[in-house]
């Protein structure tokens, strides 16, 4: 049976360079959740709509998560959802409470800290203007996940020339088989 695998992108989306969108092209039975404001999201709207692409799955999928849907990941697990997930590959962290953090979002403040529910997996870089690796290491530490290190990578997305990303991808089946019934 092939992977059910729900993409997570970001603040302003993953665009077609981005290892998100790669992904989805390669297995077309892998989607996207679509959130209503990309630019200026909302913490809630955005839960909502996880929560309801989840509930329309057969299965349970894994998510995989980049930057901000990351933080999505795990407001949703907080959020007290009757839905489950088989587990999540969560890609550059974004550490929302820092001064740092790009304005405009709403109520991604402050990042849940509980043990994730489910299996996960922290992909970081040693270099991610986003989230500093201590960070990183932190928020996978407190949501009992599995981290990896790869390296001096940037924030892990097309700019940092992580279009196709076929380690990552590997990550993710292997996630999958390991999780996934």
């Amino acid at each position: 049976m092939s992977p059910l695998v729900l993409t997570l992108p970001g603040l302003w989306n993953s665009g077609p360079q981005h290892w998100q969108s790669h992904w989805e092209a390669r297995h077309p039975q892998w989607s996207r959740v679509q959130q209503g404001e990309w630019q200026t999201p909302d913490k809630d709207d955005w839960v909502a709509a996880l929560d309801q692409a989840i509930a329309a799955c057969p299965r349970p999928p894994v998510l995989a998560a980049h930057s901000l849907g990351c933080a999505l990941v795990a407001h949703w697990a907080a959020s007290g959802s009757p839905h489950r997930i088989a587990g999540a590959l969560l890609v550059a962290p974004s550490d929302v409470d820092a001064p740092s953090y790009p304005a405009g979002t709403t109520g991604f403040t402050p990042m849940p800290l509980q043990a994730l529910p489910f299996p996960s997996l922290v992909v970081a870089s040693g270099d991610d203007p986003y989230v500093s690796f201590a960070q990183a290491r932190a928020f996978a530490q407190a949501w009992g996940s599995d981290l990896t290190m790869i390296g001096d990578a940037g924030h892990i997305n097309g700019d940092a020339g992580y279009g196709p990303w076929p380690e990552g991808e590997q990550l993710l089946l292997d996630f999958c088989a390991a999780h996934q019934a």
